[in-house]
């Protein structure tokens, strides 16, 4: 298998498809990408990005005109979950994986004001960023799912349902949000952001994106003081 990954620092989704292949446990070629540079019209019209168009991250499973090619983080979990078995992804229980799947499909498809106002950028730490009551009511939301999480499924681990699964997946660039932009959380929550962040493939992830040499102004422009 191959991946294809944007900017570790700024690429939310690409980091997603990245924790999911190595959940999975099978071997995987690395490809990254850099986002929006002078070649990335180009780039993005090359054999890795068919039929993504320049979509990231990309999976490539197989060889030539049979492989299988999967362009959605989402997409990239249910695509291992079938090949590896869907209890490493996903609660064993059927209450649980419910809850875990509708985290899931809500991070996937909601929150536009967190996205747009607190951009990932793993590199980068502000102390007294204002938000929105848009945003502030999004966090409320998440945090509150994050509780619920904990207090019906948690007790086997640390993470949101115990042990590592798609939601921890799902949900990571948003611990690295609120740690970008020192959003105060309950200590419950504290507590799973520290487990999330002090995981090892988390911990290789930023330690890729703090070494990254490309830098994107409009995003880094977009991470206010």
């Amino acid at each position: 298998m191959k991946l294809v990954i944007g900017n570790r620092a700024y690429s939310s989704w690409s980091f997603r498809g990245w924790l999911a292949v190595k959940q999975s446990g099978l071997e995987f070629e690395e490809l990254v990408v850099p986002l929006y540079d002078e070649a990335w019209e180009q780039r993005r019209e090359g054999d890795e990005f068919s039929p993504s168009q320049g979509k990231v991250p990309i999976l490539w499973d197989g060889d030539g005109a049979n492989a299988a090619v999967v362009w959605d983080s989402l997409a990239i979990i249910e695509f291992l979950a079938d090949k590896v078995g869907r209890d490493r992804f996903w609660p064993k229980d059927d209450t649980g994986r419910a809850m875990a799947r509708s985290m899931v499909a809500e991070m996937h498809s909601s929150y536009n004001a967190l996205r747009s106002e607190l951009p990932l950028n793993i590199r980068k730490r502000h102390d007294d960023f204002e938000l929105s009551p848009e945003a502030r009511t999004e966090i409320v939301r998440i945090l509150t799912l994050w509780a619920e999480a904990r207090a019906r499924f948690g007790a086997g681990g640390p993470f949101l349902f115990g042990t590592f699964c798609a939601a921890d997946i799902i949900y990571a660039p948003v611990v690295s949000r609120f740690m970008t932009y020192a959003v105060p959380v309950p200590g419950f929550a504290l507590g799973y952001m520290q487990a999330v962040w002090e995981h090892d493939w988390m911990q290789t992830w930023v330690s890729a994106a703090e070494n990254e040499e490309w830098v994107i102004e409009k995003f880094e422009s977009q991470a206010h003081a």
